[in-house]
């Protein structure tokens, strides 16, 4: 089965991209000698300018720290609407969750998690709910490790 890749084709006739039989992973790209190419890093779990940002955008770093703590508590909620809408076959509903997801990770910096909720987000679009249904334990698992890490990081709980 081939997978959609996570890399655009930009054109390039000397890069082949070639399926990959491992869901959640980029397909690994090859030179036209058939050389396989450098994946590119994945982005971090967490990144901790995320919220900084956040915090400078609304000129407070305690409403920063209050949506990281609301979105840590509301993570189990939130997997489980989309695991729900996913396998009812609830195509807007699972986008309308998928989005979320992914917005909401972003802003509080769980990038890992924003950018496989964008490869569900293309799965669905492209019709491709196997597909999606197949990403459902990477998200779970990296939204796990994404709340552990900002409660690990940050003092998310209230002083």
């Amino acid at each position: 089965m081939s997978l959609p890749s996570a890399f655009p084709d930009d054109g390039d006739a000397s890069i082949v991209l070639a399926p990959t039989n491992s869901p959640g992973l980029p397909a690994p790209a090859f030179t036209a000698s058939g050389a396989p190419t450098a994946f590119p890093a994945a982005p971090p779990l967490v990144d901790p300018a995320a919220l900084q940002d956040l915090g400078a955008q609304l000129d407070s770093p305690a409403v920063a720290k209050g949506f990281a703590r609301d979105y840590t508590r509301m993570w189990d909620k939130r997997y489980q609407t989309l695991a729900s809408a996913l396998e009812r076959g609830d195509l807007a509903g699972s986008m309308d969750a998928v989005l979320s997801l992914k917005t909401s990770s972003a802003m509080v910096g769980g990038l890992r998690l924003a950018h496989l909720a964008g490869e569900l987000e293309n799965a669905l679009r492209a019709g491709n709910v196997g597909h999606a249904l197949a990403l459902l334990r990477d998200v779970a698992e990296r939204g796990g490790e994404t709340v552990d890490e900002l409660q690990f990081s940050y003092v998310l709980w209230d002083s």
